[in-house]
């Protein structure tokens, strides 16, 4: 492909990358985010209370885990993965230690195996 200037290529590599849809999977769209907080929510406008947090941690393992399966040398999203799931461990002890019975429903939500 020739391209005329480094703008040109910029452009043509930006279109390319949305239609693949490559943008679109990094990250959680609001829509998505809402689906996530929903269900977690203490109140109409909480957002941050541990469990959304945790719920949201495990959305975003989700798709690492899937990003890896297609990518298994891309080993910066590893990395980010570990920290990931140390982030929700972390969470999910404290909650452990603060409140056992939201623990114990969390995790039953979200279906993991602690």
């Amino acid at each position: 492909m020739f391209f005329k200037t480094k703008d040109c290529l910029n452009k043509f590599f930006m279109i390319e990358f949305f239609r693949t849809g490559f943008l679109k999977s990094m990250a959680l769209t609001p829509k998505e985010k809402t689906k996530i907080i929903q269900p977690q929510s203490l109140h109409e406008k909480d957002t941050g209370s541990t469990g959304i947090q945790a719920a949201l941690f495990t959305e975003e393992i989700k798709r690492l885990i899937k990003h890896l399966k297609d990518h298994p040398k891309d080993h910066s999203s590893r990395r980010g993965l570990l920290k990931t799931v140390s982030k929700r461990k972390r969470l999910l002890d404290y909650l452990k230690k603060d409140d056992p019975k939201k623990y114990s429903s969390i995790i039953k939500d979200l279906g993991l195996k602690r």
